[in-house]
């Protein structure tokens, strides 16, 4: 099994729970810090997708871009780590669970700052310490002073 189907696979395992919070608790809260059109960038399944309408993923496995598309949402495939949008065509990117697998993220940031107009807005979620161990594919641990410091170091604030 190649890497981005084991991956893919990992992604189906969530639990019913974890659906639920997802739709009934964090989108919900998040769906009041977004202006204008979302980019969720790793959009895996395409939950924020299904959740928020007309809304655009983008993801570097293959596997869930299809998956999403059979879904009926607008998904994209990330080539060499490269959004394929044009630039300040987005108001909000949301990085939900992205940011930790990224040893080196600066690309990526520069790649969504092109995207966002200049007031436009970042959110980034990163597992917590019990979210940390559940995946062996994460490379960098945050916490909300080290995001903060990164984003702002990034270009962000």
């Amino acid at each position: 099994m190649t890497d981005q189907a084991q991956y893919f696979e990992y992604m189906q395992g969530r639990t019913f729970l974890a659906v639920l919070y997802r739709r009934n608790v964090l989108y919900p809260r998040l769906a009041k810090r977004i202006v204008g059109r979302l980019l969720d960038v790793g959009c895996g399944l395409g939950d924020m997708l299904a959740f928020r309408r007309n809304s655009v993923g983008a993801d570097i496995n293959g596997r869930a871009v299809d998956f999403c598309r059979r879904r009926g949402l607008e998904a994209y495939l990330m080539e060499s780590g490269r959004l394929p949008f044009d630039d300040e065509s987005f108001g909000s990117v949301l990085m939900d669970n992205v940011l930790e697998h990224i040893e080196d993220p600066v690309s990526m940031l520069t790649d969504v700052r092109r995207i966002l107009p200049p007031q436009g807005r970042l959110l980034i979620g990163v597992p917590g310490s019990r979210g940390w161990d559940c995946d062996p594919d994460h490379k960098v641990r945050y916490d909300e002073d080290s995001l903060v410091a990164y984003g702002e170091s990034n270009g962000f604030r």
